[in-house]
């Protein structure tokens, strides 16, 4: 019998273990749909049932997401060489590194994959484990027992702050963002409006990038 923690924590998990790896495995352009793939699979076979499927506030997420997205954006956006101070590029939390190799940012499967990823796998993934796992787990280890958005001061915040280590140099508007999805779920209930406002997030943050040509968002 698998453990129920299982179809939460495993897809972050090879998420995670793919970040860490970097490009080891000398696919080059094809790294981006092999990446894809594997998630795509590892969410279908262990997860799907426990995907929520069903947002309650399709309009209110929608405006979730939105926020999001102009909270990332404006500190760089308002404030030229925010990001370099020390406090956001040092030994901890990294540099601000693009994953996309310099000679792919015109290849049209590169950029179609990894806004595949942004957009659908990167919520799903985030969020079976931030908030429809982790968000629970600690306030009970029986984590089943707990219904979805239930609130615990302690649960909220260390969720925010392990979801804002998760972003690097980013790592301050990544806070604002967990603060964020966390205070939604705790509003909606749902895992799928959590899901739905990240995606509108990331979508965003897509069309940002790839028109703006603001790789460095990109991590």
């Amino acid at each position: 019998m698998k453990h129920p923690a299982l179809p939460y924590v495993l897809p972050f998990a090879v998420f995670m273990a793919f970040v860490a790896l970097g490009d080891v495995f000398g696919l080059g352009e094809w790294e981006f749909p092999f990446r894809v793939f594997v998630l795509s699979v590892v969410l279908w076979v262990f997860s799907r049932h426990a995907i929520d499927v069903r947002p309650a506030w399709w309009i209110g997420s929608v405006l979730v997401g939105i926020a999001v997205f102009f909270l990332w954006i404006a500190p760089d956006a308002l404030i030229p060489g925010y990001r370099t101070h020390w406090l956001f590029q040092n030994s901890i939390t990294g540099k601000v590194t693009s994953s996309i190799p310099e000679g792919f940012h015109l290849s049209t499967m590169v950029l179609l994959f990894r806004t595949i990823r942004a957009v659908i796998i990167v919520p799903l993934v985030e969020e079976l484990f931030w908030r429809g796992w982790l968000m629970r787990w600690l306030i009970n280890p029986d984590f089943k027992s707990v219904p979805m958005g239930a609130y615990k001061p302690a649960a909220f915040w260390i969720t925010a702050l392990l979801f804002a280590s998760e972003h690097g140099p980013y790592w301050e508007v990544g806070l604002l963002a967990g603060i964020v999805y966390n205070a939604w779920i705790v509003k909606t209930k749902r895992l799928a409006d959590c899901i739905v406002a990240h995606a509108v997030t990331n979508a965003l943050l897509c069309v940002y990038v790839i028109g703006w040509g603001k790789w460095e968002y990109w991590l």
